[in-house]
């Protein structure tokens, strides 16, 4: 089924009427700021609405609205704003629960068009809130609707890994610097320092100082303390390799029992954020296994569920996507060119959508490259016969991925690799 965006640009069009009052909202944290317009864009208020950010407010603002609907004989209102912060949140889902049409306006579309009224970049929440209203009566907005709870729980729960994720690299940084100057040595023997070994030896023998005059059987002894499988002979090896680095160190010994202290202070809140990490996962895969289309998507090889649990947080319901390629357009993903006369630019992606939502479709492609062997074939195809470039090719099956999983979700199928792969002739 082949999908335009001028359909669906002329579609919103046509759906607001001569009966309509558009209304603009500017958003703040504590004050928004309202303008009415017909569907023309001729100004229907006499001055702007201010109201607050509470239930009194938002009543102000219904009743406010409703005057304007008798004033000038409208029977239907369609109110849009910005998607600013977290602040629209509450007010949009407030007017959603009162049976109003409630639509969101990209803030760059804003940006780019208020100078038209008064050819003049000035700039306040009066006119931007007019500017919302005139982009939203030209069709250029989306629809909000609120998700069903199951999508609403996970997008929750996804934005809370985002913020712990963050702070683990952070300390996983911070621990690293410490370890490059205090025993710079300490990477020839462990190569991923968070395994159960490295985190004992942290906390048993956090300096070179500590494994001096020790031996191999008393650092495997002290690891027990913290692991049941300490000794082996790989055991016995690391802890060889050890000892012999630490008594060459050239890591920095000044201040060391604060720097010790710093490091256990470190390890601890690691391994705290580890525990929560792993609480978040198993609530994750609680959450998707009440989401029918989620084992859908999981009978995809490699798509595992932090990626299935991402996509569906970032963009909802997939039953609401006609073609794969709205899903690349609502993660930013769909092409964005520059061209005049005889000058044509590069075409490069828009980036105009949800950031995250575009960062787990790109790091699921590159998984399912590594590790389906459909998408690698199809990539192999792409980079040998087809001579495209890698990098080029991810982006190639990106779109595939959207259309297959948008495929299997409409039709309610698992993932069927022979009607992926029908021939190399149309592959990617």
């Amino acid at each position: 089924m082949k999908f335009k965006q001028t359909d669906g640009q002329n579609q919103r069009i046509e759906r607001i009427t001569t009966s309509h009052l558009v209304v603009g909202i500017d958003m703040a944290k504590d004050i928004h700021v309202a303008q009415a317009t017909n569907f023309r864009g001729i100004v229907l208020s006499n001055k702007h609405l201010s109201f607050k950010n509470i239930i009194e407010g938002y009543e102000k603002l219904q009743r406010w609205m409703e005057g304007l609907l008798q004033k000038h004989r409208l029977k239907s209102i369609i109110i849009g704003m910005e998607p600013t912060g977290h602040y629209w949140y509450n007010l949009a889902n407030w007017l959603v629960d009162q049976g109003l049409h409630v639509v969101l306006v990209n803030p760059a579309t804003t940006k780019r068009n208020k100078e038209n009224r008064d050819n003049s970049p000035s700039k306040s929440d009066p006119k931007d809130a007019l500017v919302i209203s005139d982009v939203v009566s030209r069709g250029y907005y989306y629809e909000y609707t609120r998700q069903a709870t199951d999508f609403q729980r996970l997008r929750t729960i996804m934005s809370d890994r985002e913020f712990w994720v963050t702070n683990s690299v952070r300390l996983q940084n911070r621990i690293v610097r410490w370890l490059d100057i205090r025993f710079p040595e300490y990477a020839s023997v462990f190569k991923d320092w968070t395994c159960p070994r490295s985190i004992a030896t942290l906390k048993e023998f956090p300096t070179p100082k500590e494994l001096k005059e020790r031996s191999a059987a008393e650092v495997i002894t002290s690891w027990r303390k913290h692991m049941k499988r300490a000794g082996g002979t790989t055991g016995t090896q690391r802890a060889a390799e050890l000892i012999f680095l630490a008594r060459q160190s050239v890591g920095d010994t000044t201040a060391l029992e604060e720097a010790k202290q710093d490091l256990r202070r470190l390890v601890e809140e690691f391994e705290r954020i580890s525990d929560i990490l792993n609480t978040i996962e198993m609530d994750i895969e609680a959450v998707l296994n009440d989401i029918p289309m989620a084992n859908q998507m999981r009978s995809l090889k490699g798509l595992g569920p932090i990626y299935v649990a991402a996509i569906l947080s970032g963009a909802g319901d997939l039953r609401q996507y006609a073609h794969g390629r709205q899903l690349l357009r609502k993660a930013g993903l769909n092409l964005a060119e520059s061209m005049s006369g005889k000058r044509k630019g590069e075409i490069v992606l828009s980036k105009r959508g949800d950031a995250k939502l575009r960062k787990y479709l790109y790091l699921a492609t590159l998984t399912l490259v590594g590790t389906n062997p459909v998408f690698r074939q199809l990539h192999e195809n792409n980079v040998q016969v087809k001579h495209i470039g890698k990098q080029q090719s991810v982006f190639k099956l990106l779109g595939k991925l959207a259309r297959i999983l948008i495929g299997m979700v409409q039709n309610g199928e698992s993932f069927t690799p022979e009607k992926t792969v029908q021939s190399f002739t149309k592959a990617a």
